[in-house]
């Protein structure tokens, strides 16, 4: 079986609406400083992008989880296989991730993070699956809003394939 990849945002619109959502946060923390936590490992890309477009100062870090315990279903245990550099107490946190889909390992993560007591904790995703939610989860930047289909493309993979598109593409199985 092959599959051919469609084009759902372009790279214009990806870039566009990247642009827009970088100056909400810019806009809303303006004079203060932001830790921005991309999720590992499809967030790099979009986290990448959206913070050169912010213009208040930033601090990067990276943070890697996964849900595990009845196997191919979260029993709601999360490990971090990477944990982050920076102390965020007293920060202003935003958390960067590519594509909200159940918001199982999101959900506990953001419980997680809360626990080291930022001083507020946003959520940012580039794409949205509300319809595929079964925990739900605060977002407070949207980049897209998107139906029940599998995309790939600016960090979002298929077999670890496709991450380097500069646009978002829906697998289409052939």
């Amino acid at each position: 079986m092959s599959e051919h990849i469609r084009v759902m945002f372009s790279e214009e619109e990806v870039n566009e609406r990247i642009a827009g959502m970088a100056a909400q946060i810019s806009e809303d923390f303006n004079g203060q400083e932001i830790v921005a936590i991309g999720i590992l490992r499809g967030g790099v890309y979009f986290c990448s992008e959206l913070t050169k477009r912010i213009t208040v100062p930033v601090i990067l870090d990276f943070i890697e989880a996964s849900s595990y315990g009845c196997g191919t279903q979260s029993c709601g245990e999360v490990r971090i296989t990477k944990d982050l550099i920076e102390d965020i107490a007293g920060k202003n946190v935003i958390v960067i991730e590519d594509i909200i889909d159940t918001g199982r390992t999101l959900s506990l993560l953001l419980k997680k993070l809360a626990e080291r007591n930022p001083l507020s904790l946003k959520l940012c995703t580039l794409l949205n699956k509300p319809s595929r939610r079964v925990v739900e989860v605060p977002v407070d930047y949207n980049g897209f809003q998107i139906p029940d289909q599998f995309v790939v493309g600016y960090g979002m993979d298929y077999a670890q394939r496709y991450r380097n598109l500069p646009y978002i593409g829906v697998v289409e199985f052939e």
